[in-house]
């Protein structure tokens, strides 16, 4: 049961062999299996054990800051592991069932039905697809696929070369060729994509993390005075073209802010240097109209605000499922549900980029941002994620999330800008390599560049594979290519074929 610290093993530092031997070991005890019963219970507790290890520290919210009791809060985190571990037992079933008695063909189906379970767990029940299996493999050698078919696809080539190099070493069909061409493709994509080119001028950025305990972060004689008091200092003395500041940095209503607080924000971002700009996360809406989770983006000399309003929202954080009113009752955190914003909203136009941000828990959803993609002239240049991350403490989801949204800079091919509250503060280029970074809980100011990039009018390439192909159909070519081969294998084992 090696997989769940391919994500979270030495401060949520990714292990991308120790991801690929733990899936090898469990192909092996399907193929083990004296029957689907077994095969079912493999699969689950090999993904409970998975799930468990890689979102515990969601303990850390509902004990430590929502007063529910050790016991309950670990019994929830354990209840919902073994919810999304059943989509995995299912599809090891379907294996076992399904699977050929020579070889020749078992590396994929088990990598079909590997990214059935990956690709259900990331979209059904509003989807929740943190540690999903691609991401163990952001600084290994399968990282180049990202530009071409996403950290889904990156999870269903490693099922498929687990499997192979467990019949390789168990003295089966070996796929010698396939498996070599498998690993070199990587260099040769890379070769054939290239990259998008600059867009703009260099951005000088500065990114606030304000480090405010969770525990204060919304108490009005505490949490609340000290978050405006120092991210409205550090917007005014800041000499940056952009200033980025995290989720909810502002944690109340505007209305109810002291008087002319934002006009003297704004005012601040006019300097003799020319005018300067702000993304700054906060709360906007009423009790009439209800309420979002958004970035605000302010410019200097320009009255009109700029806004976006966070479109995938966390189940029991930004609202509530109908049967389950009675556990959130049961913690003692300022929950509500929130208002979605648009699948698709402009992004922030400044010095010659489209800045196109999200809020924390959206950048899990590749899919997703991609939809901003559909129109290469007008694609974003630069990614821009605000996240607050101290629900969850000094752990390993902070390591994750970095990790999360590097690899949304190699699917799209362009750089992000991450502000949060306590950690990780980067800057990453389009490469996925974070340039600038702040120490976590720590309270600072990161100062930095990042390059846009864009339509290349010589060459052409304005986005990536991934984005031209994710921008017009989802995650569903990805979908039906994995059911026909399940198909497949069921019409064969029909007639008989193997």
């Amino acid at each position: 049961m090696a997989w769940p610290f391919a994500f979270g093993l030495t401060q949520g530092q990714a292990v991308w062999w120790l991801q690929l031997v733990s899936l090898a070991l469990l192909f092996g005890q399907l193929q083990r299996a004296r029957n689907w019963q077994l095969a079912a219970r493999s699969g689950w507790l090999f993904a409970l054990a998975s799930l468990s290890a890689s979102f515990w520290w969601l303990y850390i919210s509902m004990h430590t800051y929502g007063g529910l009791s050790a016991v309950l809060s670990a019994l929830a985190v354990l209840v919902l592991a073994g919810a999304l571990a059943l989509i995995y037992a299912a599809a090891s079933a379907i294996y076992f069932r399904l699977k050929p008695q020579a070889g020749g063909t078992s590396a994929l189906l088990f990598s079909a039905v590997w990214t059935l379970a990956e690709l259900a767990r990331g979209s059904w029940f509003t989807g929740f697809p943190w540690g999903a299996g691609g991401y163990a493999h952001i600084d290994g050698w399968l990282a180049g696929y990202a530009p071409w078919v996403g950290v889904y696809g990156i999870g269903a080539i490693a099922a498929w070369i687990a499997a192979s190099l467990w019949q390789f070493f168990r003295g089966g069909h070996s796929q010698r060729l396939l498996l070599a061409l498998v690993l070199a493709l990587p260099t040769l994509l890379a070769l054939a994509h290239g990259s998008a080119v600059a867009s703009g001028p260099t951005l000088d950025v500065t990114l606030l993390q304000g480090n405010i305990p969770q525990d204060e972060k919304f108490q009005p004689g505490t949490g609340v005075l000290d978050s405006l008091t120092w991210y409205a200092a550090q917007l005014r003395g800041a000499t940056t073209a952009l200033v980025l500041a995290p989720e909810t940095a502002i944690p109340v209503l505007p209305q109810q802010l002291p008087d002319s607080y934002l006009a003297r924000l704004q005012e601040s971002l006019l300097s003799d240097a020319g005018p300067r700009a702000a993304l700054i996360g906060i709360p906007l809406g009423s009790m009439e109209d209800g309420y979002t989770n958004s970035v605000l983006g302010l410019q200097g000399g320009q009255s009109r605000l700029y806004h976006y309003d966070k479109q995938h929202l966390v189940p029991f954080g930004e609202f509530t499922p109908t049967l389950f009113k009675w556990f959130t009752r049961m913690m003692n955190i300022p929950l509500g549900d929130f208002n979605r914003g648009d699948l698709v909203q402009s992004a922030f136009e400044w010095q010659g980029q489209r800045l196109a941000p999200n809020v924390c828990y959206e950048d899990l959803f590749g899919e997703e941002l991609g939809a901003r993609f559909a129109d290469p002239a007008t694609a974003p240049t630069i990614l821009v994620n605000v996240s607050n991350l101290a629900w969850f403490g000094d752990s390993v989801a902070i390591d994750q999330h970095l990790n999360i949204a590097r690899m949304r800079s190699l699917e799209f091919d362009r750089p992000s800008l991450r502000a949060t509250n306590t950690g990780a503060t980067v800057i990453i280029d389009h490469r996925g390599v974070v340039t600038h970074s702040l120490a976590r809980l720590k309270r600072g100011a990161l100062v930095g560049q990042v390059q846009g990039r864009g339509l290349d009018a010589a060459t052409g390439w304005a986005i990536s594979p991934f984005a031209a192909w994710v921008s017009r159909w989802g995650l569903w070519p990805l979908w039906g290519l994995a059911l026909a081969l399940v198909a497949l294998a069921y019409g064969q084992r029909r007639r008989g074929r193997y």
